[in-house]
């Protein structure tokens, strides 16, 4: 199988040892950064201020009497617990400015106030976390999620982490456009609360710390129809202007423009990445490292009661648990995250950081979204289980100053490889509607993938419509099914078309030996399988050109489009006829349009 090919190659049995190693090359490489924490602080001010001058950001930010006039009294008191910033070492420097750290797992970091700030849309999230309409109608729930106002007694703060991009140490990144609010406990459930676009921290580098409408938009819209699909993922509470506009170069090609500012509120219960603990590993904070493992044991993973060596192996085998199963549901849809690098790996094995994802609409292993991406194409659909599998390797190597010991550690990883290949059968048994396994699966699953090459095929309808065809369907008529599925059906070779009629008599039978396994009554056993094909192969999907028609809507200032297609993602399994025009092909103007096949990281 192809998947399980590249995954096989990709981590030798030497790894963890070899990734050790890398340990002392970091070290290496955090000589550069010593000396950059040498700078004098002023030196590094005057640095940052040059940053906000390029990117034209220029402005008083005027923090102290706009966020204390705020009583929050048309809004129930929230249950603040600041568990991570209690738990774990603060930057000593209160200033706001870019700069090396070290030794720390945050700095203080506050919004920019923006005054003309809107509320665009508000996600059913916030009844979840006990919202009501009036309070989502007040100011101070505007005010509280733009960053205009603190909430009392909290200081936000920015992530320090580090991390890989594109395979590459990139030592330390950050939170450069994210800045935290706080945490709270409701029903039971811990939630922080993050600004997306809110402006700069320590850790902008040469950015701004703001975001654009469209960016802002597909990450709202995005995180909210991956939790509906059922898959782990970040949530968007809120899509906000920022009543500003912002100068971005879409495509990095030397044409920027003005855009408009926007902020997302971003809500997750926690959003510490694999990076976090590849910058105190890499630093040789081993203190630092312990306390951030100890604390996220003991605050998300309270099934582990052991402690020591053999608690930091356990952690590393759930994390690794948790990865492979949102990967194979990113598989399962068709989702593309487009830009997997360690920082963008979330320790709770949730989907975080919607850049330049996209949905496969024609199947294609070698397809990515992403144009940095275009040449080597590392983070394509077919490699994400492979890449899942090199950024945990990149963890281990960042855990092993804790455990000390390589085997367990491979040991793990080579779990992931086997455990992908019984959950890769399971879930294509799903999509396929077979419910009792035979020897010969592998082989029709395998025939199916390379036949999907052969001519531009939609993945979401076809694996949607095939639901309709059962063990009495003439292959004839179950090709007929599936042909809306593709694109430029005229164009479909008589090779092709038989290839595909041989695959579907196959595919008949296979159905038929099924009905036959099966010891239940045959009627209700075919709308079990109906039921459980509909609820694996999701019939809407944000697809690439529907986000973009939403964004080119959304900046004439109309947002009908936006509600429509949230509320059609939240039921993304049910047949909703009312968006009908929603379940299609890809029109053929999107095919080579920026946005709807082309993304990059601008935000």
């Amino acid at each position: 199988m192809t998947l399980y090919q590249d995954i096989s190659s990709s981590t030798s049995t030497s790894s963890v040892q070899a990734a050790v190693e890398n340990n002392v090359s970091s070290s290496t490489k955090m000589s550069v950064r010593e000396q950059s924490r040498k700078m004098s602080v002023r030196a590094q001010q005057c640095q940052f201020e040059r940053n906000r001058e390029k990117c034209q950001f220029e402005r008083s930010r005027e923090l102290k009497d706009s966020r204390l006039s705020i009583t929050f009294a048309s809004m129930h008191k929230l249950h603040i617990n600041n568990s991570f910033t209690n738990a774990l070492p603060e930057d000593p420097i209160k200033e706001n400015f870019t700069r090396q750290v070290t030794g720390v797992a945050y700095s203080q970091a506050t919004p920019l106030t923006f005054r003309k700030a809107s509320l665009i849309h508000v996600s059913e999230l916030a009844k979840e976390l006990g919202f009501d309409q009036e309070e989502i109608a007040s100011a101070e729930f505007l005010q509280l999620f733009t960053g205009q106002v603190l909430y009392p007694k909290t200081q936000s703060y920015a992530m320090a982490y580090a991390g890989h991009q594109f395979g590459n140490w990139a030592g330390q990144l950050g939170d450069g456009r994210a800045i935290n609010l706080f945490e709270i406990v409701e029903n039971n459930n811990r939630w922080a609360f993050q600004l997306k676009g809110a402006g700069p921290t320590p850790y902008s580098r040469r950015g701004d710390g703001l975001a654009v409408l469209r960016s802002s938009i597909r990450e709202h819209l995005c995180s909210e129809a991956m939790h509906h699909l059922g898959i782990p993922t970040t949530r968007s509470l809120s899509l906000s202007l920022s009543g500003e506009e912002v100068l971005r170069d879409m495509m990095y090609n030397g044409n920027a423009a003005h855009e408009k500012g926007a902020i997302v509120c971003r809500v997750a219960p926690s959003f510490i990445r694999f990076g976090n603990f590849e910058l105190a590993a890499a630093q040789g904070e081993k203190e630092l490292l312990k306390k951030l493992t100890d604390y996220t044991i003991s605050t998300f993973y309270k099934n582990i009661t052991t402690s020591g060596k053999e608690a930091y192996i356990q952690f590393f085998q759930e994390v690794t648990d948790r990865t492979l199963e949102m990967i194979m549901h990113w598989q399962r849809v068709g989702f593309v995250h487009g830009v997997m690098n360690t920082d963008n790996m979330s320790i709770l094995g949730l989907t975080i950081d919607y850049g330049p994802y996209g949905w496969l609409e024609p199947y294609d292993h070698g397809w990515t979204p992403n144009t940095t991406d275009r040449q080597n194409k590392r983070y394509r659909y077919g490699a994400q289980p492979e890449i899942g599998l090199w950024n945990l390797l990149q963890l281990a190597n960042a855990l092993f100053p804790l455990i000390e010991d390589a085997a367990p550690l491979q040991e793990i990883l080579d779990s992931y490889r086997t455990n992908y290949q019984v959950q890769y059968l399971e879930t294509m048994m799903n999509k396929l509607g077979i419910y009792h396994t035979h020897k010969d699966d592998r082989d029709l699953i395998q025939q199916l993938e390379e036949i999907l090459h052969l001519h531009e095929t939609d993945m979401t309808i076809f694996y949607r419509e095939l639901s309709k065809i059962n063990s009495k369907t003439d292959k004839i008529d179950a090709f007929e099914v599936i042909s809306i599925a593709f694109y430029h059906l005229d164009q479909l070779s008589d090779a092709h078309r038989k290839e595909w009629l041989d695959w579907l008599e196959s595919y008949i039978l296979r159905l038929e030996l099924d009905v036959k396994m099966e010891a239940g009554d045959i009627i209700t056993f075919a709308k079990a399988r109906i039921q459980k094909m509909n609820a694996t192969n999701p019939k809407y999907v944000l697809r690439n050109y529907i986000a973009q028609l939403v964004i080119d809507d959304a900046d004439k200032g109309d947002y009908s489009l936006l509600n429509e297609i949230y509320t059609m993602l939240q039921k993304p399994y049910d047949e909703q006829p009312e968006f009908e025009k929603w379940y299609a092909l890809r029109p053929e103007w999107a095919r080579s349009k920026v946005g709807c096949s082309m993304l990059s990281c601008s935000s």
